[in-house]
């Protein structure tokens, strides 16, 4: 049994719920998610609450209802509040910077990156070196800060690359003769 799928997840002001079969969509001041939920799971919209049942018949009922939980809330915080993801570049000449709905870096190749944000995805350089991204999908915001990562992770000798903000990069020691 899900202990987060217990738990109601409470609908603030301003936030409008629409059901539609297996179909849930959630608007707010900043913007509307929708998001197709497994069929395990039987959702309720009573008292400005959502509630989350599993139906009969289905093994993994529970879990699903559990992460159902855990993504309808992410959508409600989403369209409330916004998420926001800090990248950090790290490294002799490394720059970003925002060029109309595209991030551009340089990060040591020949030629800078261009990296086209996804609708609904805002992105700030506060200085050259830090990317913030901003937007109301969670998951849209991890897989784009994931995709910027990619095109130079950290190195572990040195630490130079693009990070997030909060990651810990565990450095090596150079090879000794």
């Amino acid at each position: 049994m899900s202990r987060v799928a217990k738990a109601p997840v409470v609908i603030p002001a301003g936030v409008e719920v629409k059901l539609n079969g297996q179909v849930i969509s959630i608007k707010g001041k900043n913007g509307e998610l929708t998001r197709t939920i497994h069929n395990a799971v039987e959702v309720k919209n009573e008292d400005n609450q959502l509630t989350f049942e599993p139906r009969e018949g289905f093994e993994d009922a529970w879990a699903q209802a559990g992460t159902t939980r855990s993504l309808c809330n992410a959508m409600v915080v989403g369209v409330t509040e916004g998420f926001t993801k800090k990248l950090q570049l790290v490294g002799v000449g490394y720059r970003a910077a925002i060029k109309g709905n595209a991030v551009s870096l340089s990060l040591g190749f020949s030629h800078p990156v261009e990296h086209a944000l996804p609708a609904g995805i805002t992105a700030e350089c506060p200085t050259q070196t830090e990317i913030v991204l901003k937007g109301a999908d969670k998951q849209v915001i991890g897989q784009v800060a994931a995709e910027l990562r990619a095109y130079r992770r950290p190195e572990p000798y040195k630490g130079k690359g693009v990070r997030y903000a909060d990651e810990i990069v565990r450095t090596k020691e150079a090879k000794k003769k």
